[in-house]
């Protein structure tokens, strides 16, 4: 790998790193609001005013969180376009795109005419959108948490890292908390009117967030040293292939550059398959667990036949428990700075399995403060593993690869994970007569593969993410066994 010292030159000082984490944290925080005011809408308002004149209410309800899901089945595309683009051009230029995209299709969303009004033509529109939400959230996640680690001091990426991660809790705030605004102006039937349109048409600020990143920004150290190795090695090869092959240097240059056409998304799956696969593995329990706590949880207690309960007091709880995350995002990401990347994501994955058998007896009570402590408890677990992760899965790829890789790993785990957690949570409800027990089950086999997965993974916390000069020829992480930098054990 290369030299601590000569990595140590080109990390950011620590002001500026400081103002790139915020700036992505800012990016993100606009981003995952958008994605998750659709969680929201969809367990609140969707089913009635783009399903309900077509089927039953459950039924509905499952309608919505199916269109809910197609963002998370687009999500590894966009994270196979992001990732070649932010591999190929740069972190910085893929993650603005992603931005703009992001807050063009969310306020679209909120100019959707209803069922009521163009027929088929509503859902269908609604799930085009989400689909294009999914592309851009696929591609937005790799490009800040790069954006952030890459630029890190080497001992603190986990800590800048996160400052990405907490975008997601920040969003989730943010959206519940807009919500909980307008239901609390509005009366019922203008929310279900027009009420809801009003979050949805707030995401134009992310075009405000993608330019500012364009225009104030630099691309992180570790790729532009790598395009600087890049550009020298191939102009040396160029000028040794001319003087051997009799030919001009711009006609070599120009054979050179049809070389490097090649797709870092296919040699990510070539030479990280493993690392891939064991990345989504490791992202399920987190990815799955967290949308049955903020968006599951809505529809479940608010249901007249299971709790009853308002729709602002469980809104409320979930607010309050995302706020509580943001602390505990940040320290366990600091603590595997210290102590590794493994050992505290295994044991959130532990804790929040056990938890889960806790989780809905307590909400089950019907008391605001007992769904809070279950609420604030299941995230604080849940961040154990979603707060190392960004520098975690950073470090398993080699820097040309590593926007790619990340990107996979993380949106195919989405896929297994939060993409059909909310259905498979209301199947299991509706099949084992609203018995919440089947749900803690399940919970608990999603931290089991997570669990697995990260212990078939290498310690990383010691791998210099700044690998420019054996990029070419780097071995990918080895499984379990491998010495703590991450570089295989002969």
């Amino acid at each position: 790998m290369s030299g601590a010292s000569s990595a140590a030159s080109r990390e950011a000082p620590e002001g500026a790193i400081t103002k790139v984490a915020l700036t992505s944290l800012a990016g993100a925080s606009i981003e995952w609001y958008d994605f998750f005011i659709y969680a929201t809408a969809a367990a609140l308002v969707f089913p009635t005013i783009f399903f309900a004149d077509t089927m039953p209410p459950l039924v509905a309800q499952i309608a919505a969180f199916s269109t809910f899901a197609v963002g998370f089945i687009a999500r590894p595309v966009g994270g196979a376009v992001f990732g070649h683009f932010g591999d190929k051009v740069g972190r910085k230029k893929a993650l603005v795109v992603a931005l703009l995209m992001m807050g063009i299709a969310t306020t679209m969303i909120g100019l959707l005419p209803t069922y009521a009004a163009i027929g088929f033509f509503a859902p269908l529109a609604l799930v085009v959108l989400r689909f294009i939400q999914g592309l851009a959230i696929g591609g937005q996640w790799g490009g800040a948490v790069l954006l952030a680690t890459e630029s890190a001091p080497s001992n603190k990426r986990g800590f800048y890292g996160s400052f990405a991660q907490v975008g997601v809790p920040v969003g989730v705030i943010l959206a519940n908390l807009v919500f909980l605004i307008i239901t609390a102006i509005t009366a019922p039937e203008f929310f279900l009117a027009w009420g809801w349109r009003i979050p949805f048409l707030f995401s134009i600020a992310l075009v405000g967030v993608g330019l500012y990143i364009q225009l104030k920004l630099e691309d992180t150290p570790a790729f532009r040293h790598l395009a600087e190795v890049k550009q020298q090695r191939d102009e040396e090869t160029a000028q040794r292939k001319a003087r051997e092959q009799n030919k001009s240097i711009e006609e070599v240059r120009a054979e050179i550059a049809a070389e490097r056409q090649g797709s870092p998304v296919v040699e990510a799956f070539r030479t990280y398959p493993k690392q891939i696969a064991l990345a989504a593995g490791a992202f399920v329990a987190v990815n799955g667990n967290f949308y049955i706590f903020i968006s599951f949880i809505i529809a479940y207690a608010t249901n007249p036949e299971i709790l009853g309960m308002e729709q602002s007091t469980v809104l409320a709880a979930v607010l309050i428990a995302s706020i509580f995350q943001i602390p505990a995002l940040l320290v366990a990401a600091a603590i595997s700075d210290r102590l590794g990347r493994r050992g505290i994501y295994m044991a959130g994955a532990a804790l929040l399995g056990i938890w889960a058998f806790a989780f809905w007896p307590l909400v089950n009570t019907g008391s605001f403060v007992l769904i809070m402590v279950a609420l604030i408890v299941g995230q604080a677990f849940l961040s154990m593993m979603y707060g190392p992760q960004a520098a975690f899965f950073a470090e398993i790829f080699s820097t040309k690869v590593r926007y790619s890789g990340a990107s996979l790993g993380y949106q195919i785990g989405s896929i297994f994970g939060g993409a059909f957690a909310p259905i498979i949570a209301t199947a299991l409800l509706a099949q084992f007569a609203g018995s919440s027990f089947p749900v803690s089950v399940y919970m608990a086999i999603l931290c089991a593969v997570s669990f697995i997965s990260v212990y078939l993974l290498t310690e990383t916390y010691q791998t210099d993410v700044d690998d420019a000069q054996e990029s070419a020829s780097r071995e990918p992480n080895a499984a379990r066994g491998g010495g703590p930098s991450g570089e295989p054990v002969a």
